[in-house]
């Protein structure tokens, strides 16, 4: 993608953030609102122009806009990160998204989230949310993992490993609580399918189908001997 068509396609992610924003907040009363007011829109305006230098190697560059916008609105947001459009960043002071973060469309965080990394390696390293994912204020989701499209992460949640879509995931460590609308707790915990004791039918069938061929072979070998 060239240059014009890079800024243009990052103006219209910009104009989709603010509709989707001035839809999904009811606080909004108006886009100017949202444009002139909203500390969470100029974190992710700003971070739409610092990975569009980013992108184009001007890395200085990038991590200067990144840095400034970090302390003018408290949400810092590496350049290199890959965010869909309309991402919502609700109250969001404190919040902390890693450079290898991958971000699907019309994601909601809150403040003091932290989408980041559990080492020192290089490569992917941060988390990636689908599309439709819900982040509690204070929620980690630390890891190269993925968290499934339309799943909600509870607030002060530390998410560790990854989450199936249509999930809703709580705690310290994180577990999912809920599953496609369905209560983890209530699925069916009785006719779950054993893999042991599935095996161990198997081998016993096995059993008795050798059993059967060594007692054919034995009466074979009893004829043979009689009329030997």
């Amino acid at each position: 993608m060239g240059l014009m068509g890079g800024t243009a396609f990052m103006f219209d992610k910009i104009r989709y953030d603010l509709r989707s924003i001035k839809e999904r907040d009811p606080a909004a009363r108006n886009c100017a609102e949202v444009f002139f007011l909203y500390s969470g829109f100029h974190a992710v305006f700003w971070y739409r122009l610092s990975h569009f230098f980013y992108r184009h190697k001007l890395l200085f560059l990038a991590r200067l806009v990144s840095q400034l916008t970090k302390w003018f609105t408290g949400i810092e947001i590496h350049p290199g990160a890959t965010i869909g459009r309309g991402l919502f960043i609700d109250h969001g002071s404190g919040v902390v998204i890693g450079e290898t973060t991958i971000i699907g469309d019309d994601c909601t965080l809150y403040q003091g989230v932290t989408l980041g990394g559990t080492g020192k390696e290089t490569g992917k390293r941060h988390p990636t949310l689908g599309n439709g994912v819900m982040v509690g204020s204070g929620a980690k989701v630390l890891g190269p993992f993925t968290v499934g499209d339309n799943s909600k992460i509870a607030s002060n949640a530390v998410v560790l490993t990854e989450i199936p879509p249509n999930s809703t995931a709580v705690g310290v460590p994180a577990r999912v609580v809920r599953q496609n609308g369905i209560r983890v707790s209530d699925l069916d915990q009785i006719h779950i399918p054993d893999p042991v004791n599935a095996e161990l039918v198997r081998l016993q069938q096995k059993i008795a189908d050798l059993q059967e061929q060594v007692a054919a072979l034995t009466q074979q070998m009893n004829n043979q001997n009689s009329k030997s």
